[in-house]
């Protein structure tokens, strides 16, 4: 009886000499799995992964980065212009000078140009109100004396960090009361009491990440 041949190998010939082993084609062996190919995503070169995250960035938002503080590269601040959604055009320059004479020495920083400076400043006056909180009853019938007014300021303002693509702090709704008499005392000093509450809340949210 002849025995079943081995794998890979062909049967004995009958009355002659036995046969070498057959290699298999390698178009004929099973197909495994393909080696996996990483494609690089255009415009990104080969470097370190933090050159890498730079340039991938450039082309996006800018991302968050909550409780790290001012990186060390930070040591210059341009303070931009607000944008002014209010009727108020004043408060337009008496905001930027307010954050230009201070805001710069608050965090330690040099102030410097947008396109030269390593972070930026920026945002938008939302809102400019009057209120009366404080008053009582007048001493003709019906009539009201006001002892208080308000001056409110709603903000949105962004600290971004211009070489790593990141928001270092921000807040969207920045709310300020200044107050003044006002039997006694005019809206502008309401008005410039709440612009340096405003102030000192940007330096107090950019420093709380400290």
């Amino acid at each position: 009886m002849r025995r079943l041949p081995a794998s890979g190998f062909s049967p004995q010939p009958e009355g002659g000499r036995r046969s070498s082993p057959q290699a298999v084609p390698a178009s004929s062996r099973p197909a495994g799995p393909a080696p996996r190919r990483f494609r690089r995503a255009p415009g990104i070169v080969r470097g370190p992964p933090a050159l890498a995250a730079v340039l991938l960035c450039a082309s996006c938002n800018y991302s968050f980065i909550s409780g790290a503080g001012l990186p060390e590269h930070v040591r210059t601040l341009a303070v931009l212009p607000f944008e002014n959604e209010t009727n108020r055009f004043e408060l337009t320059q008496e905001v930027h000078e307010a954050l230009l004479r201070q805001l710069p020495r608050a965090l330690g920083l040099t102030q410097a140009g947008e396109e030269t400076a390593d972070a930026v400043v920026s945002g938008t006056i939302q809102r400019y109100e009057l209120t009366a909180p404080l008053y009582r009853r007048g001493q003709q019938a019906e009539s009201v004396e006001v002892l208080q007014r308000e001056v409110v300021l709603v903000v949105s303002v962004e600290l971004l960090d211009r070489e790593a693509y990141t928001i270092l702090w921000d807040q969207q709704q920045l709310r300020v009361v200044g107050q003044y008499l006002d039997a006694s005392e005019t809206e502008e000093v309401g008005r410039i009491e709440a612009i340096e509450l405003l102030v000192q809340e940007i330096v107090d949210g950019a420093q709380s990440n400290w």
